[in-house]
C-alpha cells in the first residue's frame, strides 16, 4: 500500500464553508487507477474547541496547531474568519510559516490568501482571491503581482478566487500529482464539470 499524502485543511471561527469543504471532499473522494485513496484528509484549528463556520455549521477539528501531525498539502481557506480576524492572529500567522517549511504545497481559498499574505509568502508572487477583495489585497500588500483569475499556481504556493474556486484548484492539484486521467475521474465523480 502506497503511503497517502496528508491534506491538512485550517479552520477558525466563521470560515467559509465550502472553502474548506470543497477541497476536502476534492481530496477524500481522489483514488488511484487500483480504488486507494490517495490523501488522508484533516482539518487543523488552533484548539480543539467547536469551531462556528460561516451561517453556524459547527464542526469539530480533527488536530491543532499544537498536534505532531506532518502536513504535506496546506489549505487555508477564507470567509469572514479570515479576513477580519485571523489574518492578525500571530500564533496562526507563526503556524502556517513554519508549515510551508514542510509542506509541498501550500494553498488557499478566497480570502485566505489575506491570511497568506499576512505571511509574506505571497510576496513577489502572483496571486489571486475573491473578486471582492482583489483591490484590498493589491493595496494592502503591494510585493504581491495580484491577478484575477480561478487560480494561479507560483512555485508551492497556490491561490484561488472565491469559494467554488477551492475545487478547482484542489483538481488542479490532483491533475499536478497524479495526471489527467485521476483529474478527470475524481471531477466526473463529483460530476464537476472540468
Amino acid at each position: 500500500m502506497k503511503e497517502k499524502i496528508n491534506v491538512g485543511i485550517l479552520i477558525f471561527n466563521e470560515v467559509e464553508v465550502l472553502d474548506f469543504a470543497g477541497p476536502f471532499e476534492v481530496f477524500s473522494i481522489a483514488e488511484g487507477l487500483d480504488s486507494e485513496k490517495l490523501f488522508n484528509v484533516f482539518t487543523i484549528a488552533e484548539t480543539k474547541n467547536t469551531i462556528l463556520a460561516r451561517n453556524g455549521l459547527q464542526v469539530i477539528p480533527a488536530f491543532t496547531i499544537n498536534d505532531d501531525v506532518a502536513v504535506d498539502i496546506l489549505v487555508v481557506p477564507g470567509g469572514y474568519g479570515a479576513e477580519n480576524i485571523e489574518f492578525k492572529n500571530e500564533k496562526l500567522l507563526n503556524w502556517i510559516i513554519e508549515q510551508d517549511k514542510k509542506t509541498m504545497i501550500t494553498c488557499s481559498v478566497c480570502t485566505g490568501a489575506i491570511i497568506l499574505a499576512e505571511t509574506k509568502l505571497l510576496d513577489n508572487r502572483e496571486a489571486t482571491t475573491h473578486w471582492m477583495d482583489l483591490d484590498r489585497l493589491r493595496k494592502d500588500y503591494p510585493l504581491i503581482k495580484v491577478v484575477d483569475q480561478k487560480f494561479v499556481a507560483c512555485g508551492k504556493i497556490i491561490t484561488s478566487g472565491g469559494i467554488s474556486a477551492g475545487i478547482n484548484m484542489s483538481l488542479y492539484i490532483i491533475k499536478k500529482l497524479f495526471g489527467s486521467e485521476i483529474f478527470i475521474k475524481t471531477a466526473k465523480r463529483m460530476d464537476y464539470d472540468i
